[in-house]
């Protein structure tokens, strides 16, 4: 699953990274991190998709929020069991004894002033 989560969000990391970088022309010397190169690619994607590329960062933002929530659904189905359990103590109430204790007893001391 560690490696799921690796092989989603290092492209994202990329990608976003390259976009903000690319976006505010913040390009430390690179054309790969230029305005002119940023807007020449979001102009080809547009032209071969027959959309505006105004709106393909959007659309790839709501990709990315629909991929987050696709990945949380595959490992709470894995984690189903944990998190059912975990559900059952919550709402049974499992303290332990000693829990309401530790709550109220003074907490640690200040250093002398």
């Amino acid at each position: 699953m560690r490696t799921l989560f690796a092989l989603w969000a290092a492209p994202m990391a990329i990608f976003w990274g390259w976009f903000y970088l690319s976006a505010n022309d913040m390009n430390f010397g690179y054309v790969m991190l230029s305005r002119q190169l940023h807007d020449f690619v979001f102009q080809l994607y547009g032209q071969m998709l027959g959309i505006d590329p105004a709106i393909i960062p959007g659309m790839v933002a709501r990709t990315c929020i629909f991929d987050f929530f696709l990945l949380m659904g595959l490992w709470a189905f894995r984690r189903r069991r944990n998190i059912a359990e975990w559900i059952r103590q919550r709402r049974h109430g499992n303290v332990s004894e000693d829990r309401p204790g530790r709550a109220t007893e003074a907490g640690p001391g200040l250093p002398a002033e």
